[in-house]
This record gives structure tokens, C-alpha cells and sequence, in this order.
């Protein structure tokens, strides 16, 4: 078993959370603590970006956690963006309806440049150019 751990940073432009190894049953946990002692009395609207670029793997336990994040991060009237995830947690995303849910970035860079609604300046004009064709 790899060990997992989660790096929480501060930016100005928004909360990254960097996981690396395996998120699982047994590492969920740390995810909770992690997001809950940064949430936890928290009064800015700044997007909370996970960065999976180190993620080894992903099982149901760690997509319940993101949904977690997710579902309090909405109520906050904030953002979840996901950044550079694997292939294999990406499928699953696809094969549950998430990737539908998620705003997904190809690096944590993009993920907190992005504009307010999560999905950054290219999708913003690709959405205004078929709102007008």
C-alpha cells in the first residue's frame, strides 16, 4: 500500500488541495480532516482546487469525499475544480455522470486561473460562440 497524503495551500487565487498516493477506505479519512479543518469557519468564496496530478488511485470511498467537498462547497455558494486526473479515476467520473458534475482542468494552474464559473476564458468563448450561432 502507498502512502497518501494531502498538501493544502494557500493561494490567491483559490484553496489547492494536492493529493498524492492512493485515496482509499483506509486514507479517506485525511481528506475529510484536511478539507474540514480548511472549511471549517472559512468565510471566503475562493474556488477550492484538488489537484490529482500525484492521485495513484481513486476507489468509491475518495469520489464520496470529493462529492462531500462538492456538496459543502455549493452551499457556500463556492467552486470544486478537479486538476490533472488520471485516466482511470477520469473514467469513472464518465461512467457515474461526475464528469458532468465537476469542473475539470488539465493542471492546477488552469484550474485556478479559471473564471467564476469554473471552466477558464476558452470555455467561456466557446459557450458565447454557440449561444450565437
Amino acid at each position: 500500500m502507498r502512502v497518501f497524503s494531502v498538501d493544502v495551500r494557500q493561494h490567491a487565487l483559490g484553496v489547492l488541495f494536492v493529493l498524492c498516493g492512493e485515496l482509499d477506505f483506509d486514507s479517506v479519512v485525511q481528506l475529510h480532516e484536511a478539507a474540514d479543518a480548511e472549511l471549517d469557519g472559512s468565510t471566503g468564496r475562493l474556488p477550492v482546487v484538488v489537484d490529482c496530478a500525484a492521485l495513484t488511485f481513486c476507489d468509491s470511498s475518495g469520489i464520496s469525499a470529493l462529492l462531500r467537498i462538492y456538496q459543502r462547497l455549493t452551499t457556500e455558494q463556492r467552486s470544486l475544480r478537479l486538476a490533472a486526473v488520471p485516466a482511470s479515476v477520469s473514467r469513472l467520473f464518465t461512467l457515474t455522470g461526475l464528469d458532468q458534475l465537476f469542473s475539470v482542468h488539465k493542471d492546477a494552474a488552469e484550474a485556478l486561473a479559471a473564471g467564476s464559473d469554473g471552466r477558464g476564458a476558452a470555455s467561456a468563448v466557446q459557450q458565447n460562440e454557440e449561444r450565437s450561432a
